[in-house]
């Protein structure tokens, strides 16, 4: 029998974290009006209206100067050429500069990993690092962050959420319009590092993100894939760090890399690396690739055959490793478009091979989960193992974030007692 335990803590939006963002009227027409207001105003006065700003602002954001003086130079030629003085160019690129609340509509999907093991010094302590899908006006999602600490008896107890966030430094790859490096200063936390869309190909998302602890020859790193989605196409794309403040972009490529829901085993198997993937739309599917980067061709994993998975089947993160089995969690779609979570176990040397699967689901939405901005859908991009238990954050309806934890030992009784191929 498994007694899955829902904790009482959750997570919803806060409104109050705002990036800023390049106001982009898009023509010269619109621009040349207040460049000449600002032209013909006197030095004191555009020094009054800009510590008006300040003081309104600066309180609000890292270095709101920085994002003034850049949003000044996007304006381009000609009206960056003029010889404005530095508070006359400043007060210039406010006027084409606006707040975005990140999480004004959606606070959702999470995935979690161990983070900075140097940290537990040995008292039985795991801190970790989530990822969080938020979405702001015009359903533009970004990838939010938040530490926190499993003790020992299994406690979890999150670190602040603090109001002000900051985006990156972009540097796009000589080569590509599509993968860039994105860099924090050391002085934005974890907790204040929002990646925001930067290429064409997510300008209207980065979707999803599941963050793995990938470990090859010893040496470790953390991955995510993501759907990266530009307004009407989708792509399959990864992200790399090793300290949460560098990161580096890219773009999966070949015939598999296609559709959503990509998510990377914590380890080669076989010598090659491993993948979960929807491709079609319906069902899971494996693949295998000496290119991390590469993905040519699939092989079917596992086929929606209960009521409650008939529509479509996908994963729910990266698998976890166990002496029983690779333990996949997954999600499926049912009557009524209702999102339930289940598990999978997969042989552990070929994990193409399904050992069992539940025959009913994990986590489904209970009456106070079933509100939101997508009713009855339970969701999650990952989860983490803390000595015998499973740790699953996960999202009630896009509206906000929960935890589930269960104990390992009962997960795999349920399913060696279920054991099939499938």
């Amino acid at each position: 029998m498994i007694a899955i335990k829902r904790l009482d803590i959750k997570l919803i939006a806060d409104t109050t974290k705002v990036i800023l963002k390049f106001l982009n009227f898009g023509s010269e027409e619109r621009i040349r009006p207040v460049w000449e207001y600002i032209a013909a105003m006197d030095e004191g006065e555009a020094e009054r209206q800009l510590n008006i700003i300040y003081e309104d602002f600066e309180h609000r954001h890292f270095n709101i100067k920085y994002y003034l003086a850049k949003h000044y130079e996007k304006l381009g030629e000609p009206f960056n050429k003029s010889d404005f003085s530095e508070t006359k160019k400043l007060l210039l690129g406010s006027y084409f500069t606006h707040e975005y609340s990140v999480e004004a509509s959606v606070f959702f999907n999470p995935s979690i990993v161990p983070f900075n093991h140097d940290f537990n010094n040995g008292d039985g302590n795991l801190s970790f690092v989530m990822s969080m899908r938020v979405t702001g006006e015009g359903h533009i999602s970004s990838i939010a962050f938040l530490t926190g600490v499993v003790s020992v008896n299994g406690r979890i107890e999150l670190q602040e959420r603090p109001k002000k966030i900051s985006t990156p430094e972009i540097h796009f790859a000589s080569d590509s319009t599509h993968n860039y490096t994105a860099i924090f200063d050391d002085h934005i936390s974890i907790n204040s590092s929002i990646l925001f869309p930067t290429s064409i190909d997510e300008s209207n998302g980065m979707e999803d993100a599941r963050f793995v602890l990938f470990e090859d020859g010893g040496q470790q790193r953390y991955i995510a894939t993501y759907t990266a989605y530009n307004g009407k196409t989708i792509r399959p794309k990864c992200i790399e760090t090793t300290d949460f403040k560098n990161f580096k972009i890219s773009t999966f490529t070949g015939n598999a890399a296609s559709d959503k829901g990509f998510a990377l085993f914590p380890q080669k198997i076989n010598g090659k690396y491993a993948m979960i993937g929807r491709q079609g739309g319906r069902c899971m599917s494996i693949m295998y690739s000496d290119d991390l980067y590469h993905w040519d061709s699939y092989t079917t994993l596992q086929i929606p055959q209960r009521s409650w998975e008939i529509l479509q089947m996908g994963n729910c993160g990266s698998p976890i490793k166990t002496e029983y089995g690779w333990l996949l969690l997954t999600h499926a779609v049912g009557p009524l478009r209702q999102y339930v979570i289940s598990l999978s176990l997969l042989d552990l040397h070929d994990p193409s091979i399904v050992i069992a699967s539940l025959d009913e689901p994990l986590l489904t939405p209970n009456e106070d989960e079933r509100e939101g901005y997508v009713p009855n859908v339970l969701y999650t991009c990952g989860m983490m193992m803390h000595n015998d238990e499973l740790i699953i954050p996960y999202a009630m309806s896009d509206s906000a974030v929960g935890f589930a934890t269960v104990l390992l030992s009962d997960i795999i009784n349920e399913l060696l007692t279920k054991k099939t191929n499938l």
